[in-house]
């Protein structure tokens, strides 16, 4: 069964259709021709846009020369009223101080710290699905609920069902179904004093989520300077100071970083997982395989044994090819360029789509078809050193990445080998929000394996 991909525009449309589709679904707003492009131009009235999947011009833009191309604002102005200025929208001087106070928590010897709360929250996940055996769940739903108990658990010592962990997780949902991924400011050249026409209810939702979060960072804060503090990654991060200026975060600034820690590491985290599960569902015989890997763990897996999860992992970095969370990424041009032979104005919006690239029609075999073994294959690795980039790549690679890629077949592991999974209803249509997701969820039937 081939999995779902949304269908294609026409090629050509008007601008105000384009818009319109733009807004609602970035993903099927775009034409077919995308998937086997090396370029393609997009002009407006107001600014010149290239999508690129060339992998040397990504290469260019993301490795060898990023600050030449720092994040376009553009897609900042939808994100942030909740996101403020944390290290997902600054450029620059600015970025590299807080990616040098943050980095360092994320380190490999931090991962194998924060891994029992990872566990902690497999564990509650498994038990919650329990109470759901022999049903069909929304299964993005379960999975937003696991990843948000991951980052509450890791970040801040408490479970989600803790009352501000709780209120927090409820207000995102709120935003996540608000908040489409660009607003009417990335396409118009609006002076800042104009008001940037979020919805009423974005904008509540992304006041009282920075509102419960500025909560626990004081919260936290206090008991730092009592001595009281657990070792997570909050006091971690709150503690650090730069290596070059000798400061650590304001409050106000802790309640970015936490703010696009809860929309990195959850909101995407979420988004991968429900999707390797739907297509885990659909693939049977991958799905045995990988439950077979899962039933081989101890009851309580250590850190070490996720090593062991080779075919879990590559089911979890197919889902990430197939369905990237980010599927978008733009940055914008501070000076000239060529590109493959055309001029490149200063100005220019210089988008990197790993839905395209990681489907594209000359850079993988068989690219819409869900292969997890293609990952043990000289030619899966070849494609995906030259396309593959669900994290990002270069110095704004994903901080989470390590994170991410530990906590998602741990997961997987543990609901695997405890539960088999069947589709249920019609195929999910993927859409982009904040992240890939199916417009009407996905539903899948849970059975007990014993």
């Amino acid at each position: 069964m081939t999995p779902p991909k949304p269908q294609a525009r026409p090629d050509r449309v008007p601008l105000w259709r384009y818009l319109r589709l733009f807004r609602q679904d970035i993903l099927s707003a775009q034409p077919a021709r995308l998937y086997r492009a090396w370029m393609a131009e997009f002009r407006t009235p107001f600014f010149r846009s290239y999508l690129c999947n060339d992998p040397n011009l990504i290469g260019l833009v993301l490795k060898e020369s990023p600050r030449q191309f720092p994040k376009s604002m553009r897609v900042a102005e939808g994100l942030r009223p909740l996101l403020g200025n944390s290290v997902f929208l600054t450029n620059g001087d600015e970025w590299e101080r807080q990616r040098r106070i943050i980095d360092p928590a994320f380190e490999g010897g931090r991962l194998r710290d924060t891994y029992p709360s990872m566990l902690e929250a497999a564990e509650a996940a498994t038990a919650r699905l329990l109470k759901s055996a022999q049903t069909t769940v929304e299964i993005e739903e379960e999975m937003s609920h696991a990843a948000a108990d991951v980052i509450f658990r890791t970040l801040f010592s408490i479970p989600i069902e803790h009352q501000v962990a709780r209120s927090v997780f409820t207000r995102f949902r709120d935003y996540q179904r608000s908040q489409p991924l660009l607003n009417l400011a990335a396409f118009l050249p609006l002076p800042r004093w104009v008001p940037r026409f979020h919805r009423r209810r974005t904008l509540a939702a992304a006041r009282e989520i920075r509102t419960l979060i500025g909560r626990l960072t004081a919260d936290r804060m206090t008991a730092i300077n009592a001595g009281a503090a657990p070792d997570d990654l909050a006091t971690k991060i709150m503690t650090a100071r730069d290596p070059v200026t000798g400061q650590a975060f304001s409050t106000e600034e802790m309640v970015d970083q936490v703010a696009i820690f809860f929309l990195a590491g959850h909101e995407t985290s979420a988004s991968a997982l429900a999707w390797t599960l739907y297509l885990l569902a659909t693939h049977p015989a991958a799905q045995a395989r990988a439950a077979a890997e899962a039933e081989s763990l101890p009851e309580r897996p250590e850190f070490s044994d996720v090593t062991r999860l080779g075919y879990i992992r590559d089911c979890f970095r197919e889902a990430l090819r197939l369905y990237p969370p980010v599927p978008m990424m733009v940055r914008q041009a501070s000076c000239p360029h060529q590109f493959r032979n055309r001029d490149i104005g200063q100005g220019a919006q210089i988008v990197l789509s790993p839905w395209h690239v990681h489907r594209h029609e000359r850079l993988w075999d068989r690219p819409d078809e869900f292969d997890p073994e293609r990952w043990q294959t000289e030619a899966g690795r070849a494609s995906a050193r030259a396309a593959y980039l669900p994290f990002s790549s270069g110095p704004r690679v994903c901080t989470g990445a390590g994170f991410a890629m530990i906590e998602g077949p741990l997961i997987l592991a543990m609901l695997l080998r405890r539960f088999q999974f069947t589709p249920d209803g019609p195929p999910p249509i993927p859409v982009a929000h904040l992240t890939v997701r199916a417009r009407d969820g996905i539903r899948l039937g849970i059975s007990t394996r014993y």
